[in-house]
């Protein structure tokens, strides 16, 4: 049994190094997010505030503090890195993983069963391309996870001492949970939590011990939602009307999709696990009375997807906390099946991924190949990243293959599907992607005249995170789009942070007289710069990015 728990370890460590850890320097930075995320956490180290998030200088509430903490302690550690940047998400996904460890012992109490759930879930494309970006889901998902883990440590229970203890665990994770993302992680575990109540008729500890929990998460949360109503005394209001109310019911929402949304993304976010995800949710609801742990994790599955996608804004991040116990599910159905000796799923599964390969494969052949005149991905000098990408997911094929053999019999090697996916996946992105989505390129090759500029201007709130996180400045100002800073520049404070395109040439006359000035545009497709700006003394292009830049006069 210590073999076999070594030997899984050392499976999972390697696993996690190879597709969470060591790509993470090897792509560039994506706006406006990962640029936002990295922008924010350097002011608030630089201003040594870990109270208020600014953005640009500028107020920045669209999200409480929690997420930022961890973003700040990566930086603090890695410093001005990429690494740093995407850290606290692995971090989070990390703990995450051991969690869904922790769960399936207690469940099943089965050490290879508990590490096959975690290779599941390291494995799904949903979690590695989000765990490995940098954004606040994954912080989310560790504390939804805590929370129900807190959750099934009341329902095991026996004494009133570890019910205590479990609704307080409850309560941190929930607390924590509200000052990552807001008021979503007070409603999605209840919500996940009241059918399960209802099968195993716990209502009457929730009424007795639940308001423990609430108390914990209020005395956690308390501090730091009294010190920023005091800094900033708008910063609740704008949260919660803006950032609940309006994202979730309005029509107005951010992000619409219809009601259906989450099924497909389900499916594609479970790869390459994806023939296996239909059989492990009906076990999970034919068995729910003799095995009620499969009911748990199936009412945290279905109940969370049910209430996103009732929300009017919607997003593929938003379902993150969902894969935790789907790969619990799948994991216990997946064992179960080969116990009896059956292998069609497992057939099915490889043949999914096998097909999913080898399209990714064929697609970039012909892409390669010219041969659609209207797709132009990649320009005729980045063959090699053709290459790099037929190789990724000519890898994925081939697991798919080996997992296939012998009856099906290595199943579990489908887990290396996205394995060099994930490693080579930053050397193949097409240059214009690159010019337009990662912007440290272009700022990289105009890197002087940037640094070297008085006013730096951009007309792109996700760019100009960029410049900001590039060129370690604050100072960035908006020129004619006020984006998603648009509530921080509303401040009378703030106004001077934005320049309108018919101010522009009366500023930029004052602002020569003080030194360089440099504009970046972030262009539609096709499109070129404006002929209607000031004459420029240089103006680079680079597909939907260009500089104009403007010399200092006297």
């Amino acid at each position: 049994m210590k073999a076999l728990k070594g030997s899984w370890a050392i499976l999972l460590a390697i696993f996690f190094a190879l597709v969470y850890l060591i790509p993470l320097n090897g792509r560039l930075l994506w706006q406006p997010d990962e640029t936002r995320y990295a922008e924010i956490s350097r002011e608030m180290l630089q201003r040594g505030d870990w109270v208020v998030p600014n953005l640009l200088g500028l107020r920045y509430f669209e999200k409480p503090v929690a997420g930022y903490w961890f973003n700040n302690i990566s930086q603090w550690l890695f410093g001005d890195s990429n690494f740093a940047v995407r850290f606290g998400s692995v971090f989070s996904t990390g703990m995450t993983a051991l969690l869904v460890f922790a769960l399936a012992m207690l469940m099943w109490r089965n050490a290879r069963r508990a590490s096959l759930a975690v290779l599941i879930f390291l494995s799904m494309v949903l979690v590695f391309s989000i765990g490995t970006y940098s954004v606040l889901d994954p912080m989310i998902a560790l504390w939804l996870t805590a929370a129900m883990v807190s959750y099934y440590l009341t329902l095991k229970a026996t004494t009133t001492k570890g019910k205590l203890g479990g609704y307080v665990l409850l309560g941190l994770a929930c607390g924590m949970g509200f000052m990552t993302k807001g008021f979503l992680a007070l409603a999605v575990p209840v919500i996940a939590v009241i059918p399960i109540v209802i099968q195993q008729r716990r209502i009457k500890d929730l009424l007795i011990y639940g308001p423990v929990a609430i108390v914990v998460a209020v005395l956690l949360s308390l501090p730091w939602a009294l010190a920023i109503a005091q800094r900033e005394p708008d910063f609740w209001n704008y949260f919660f009307w803006v950032e609940h109310i309006q994202r979730f019911a309005e029509d107005n929402a951010q992000h619409k999709a219809p009601f259906w949304y989450y099924i497909p993304i389900l499916f594609a976010g479970v790869l390459p696990w994806a023939a296996l995800l239909p059989g492990a949710l009906i076990k999970g609801w034919r068995e729910r009375i003799s095995r009620p742990e499969l009911f748990f994790l199936l009412s945290w599955v279905v109940m969370p997807l049910i209430f996103f996608s009732i929300a009017k804004g919607k997003l593929p991040t938003y379902i993150l906390p969902c894969m935790a116990p789907l790969a619990l599910l799948i994991a216990a159905y997946a064992e179960d099946y080969a116990a009896l000796l059956r292998s069609k799923a497992f057939k099915v599964n490889a043949l999914l991924n096998g097909l999913f390969g080898l399209i990714c494969v064929l697609a970039l052949l012909i892409i390669g190949a010219g041969l659609l005149p209207k797709v132009h991905l990649f320009s005729a000098r980045e063959w090699p990243k053709i290459v790099i990408g037929i190789i990724a997911f000519a890898g994925w094929l081939a697991f798919a293959v080996v997992s296939v053999r012998d009856n099906a019999r290595h199943w579990r090697w489908a887990a290396a599907c996205p394995l060099l996916l994930c490693l080579l996946i930053g050397y193949a992105i097409p240059q214009q992607v690159i010019d337009s989505k990662q912007p440290q390129s272009f700022m990289r090759a105009n890197i002087t005249a940037l640094s070297d500029s008085r006013y730096v201007l951009t007309d792109s709130a996700g760019v100009a995170a960029g410049l900001a996180w590039e060129l370690k400045r604050s100072d960035v100002l908006m020129f004619s789009e006020k984006g998603e800073v648009g509530y921080g520049l509303d401040y009378p404070d703030a106004r001077s942070h934005f320049i309108s395109d018919e101010d522009f040439p009366q500023w930029l006359a004052q602002a020569r007289k003080q030194g360089d000035v440099s504009l970046v545009l972030q262009l539609s497709r096709g499109d070129h710069v404006p002929k209607n700006l000031p004459a420029a003394d240089k103006i680079v292009e680079m597909n939907r990015l260009a500089l104009v830049w403007y010399q200092q006069q006297p």
